[in-house]
């Protein structure tokens, strides 16, 4: 009887331990983004998001990155946000949703990533040609804070930029 009572006991702690030991397997290195990918080729200003209200033409902030792995490992799973707020705002103005920056199969070291280009949510309208909407006395600048995730991790930032003022051709 007393090697079943020892193994009752054992069963939760073996169970645990397994239980350690496969979500240790399944979680990736902790990786420092802000050292291990630089922010590159960036290109900021307003794209043309189409005539809306009938009559009205929409610009939105919009920003264009590649990353390059600065770092001696291949890099993989890497997300990327975007935050825009209006200069002089400390409230989030828009965002652009998070897109996949580098996928599964990875970067490898010293390798630059394909652009990636984030179109923020909100923009500005008017009945005025496109161009001529930097000159109203309403427009307001607008910057952007670029986030990064690798896997499981927590968002950190990885750079501030200000939108341009100029129509991007695509």
């Amino acid at each position: 009887m007393a090697p079943m009572m020892l193994t009752r006991r054992l069963l939760p702690l073996g169970l645990g331990l397994l239980a350690v030991a496969g979500l240790s397997a399944c979680m990736s290195p902790r990786i420092d983004l802000t050292k291990a990918l630089q922010v590159t080729d960036v290109s900021t200003g307003y794209f043309d998001a189409g005539i809306v209200e009938v009559t009205k033409n929409k610009i939105v902030p919009t920003i264009s990155v590649r990353l390059k792995n600065v770092s001696n490992e291949t890099v993989s799973s890497v997300q990327l946000i975007a935050k825009f707020s209006r200069v002089g705002e400390a409230e989030e103005w828009g965002s652009a949703p998070y897109v996949v920056a580098i996928g599964p199969d990875g970067l490898a070291a010293g390798q630059t990533g394909n652009p990636v280009v984030m179109k923020c949510d909100r923009g500005y309208t008017s009945e005025a040609p496109r161009a001529d909407m930097f000159e109203n006395s309403q427009f307001v600048d607008v910057h952007v804070e670029l986030y990064a995730k690798h896997a499981a991790q927590t968002w950190v930032k990885m750079g501030d930029y200000k939108i341009a003022r100029v129509l991007l051709e695509h």
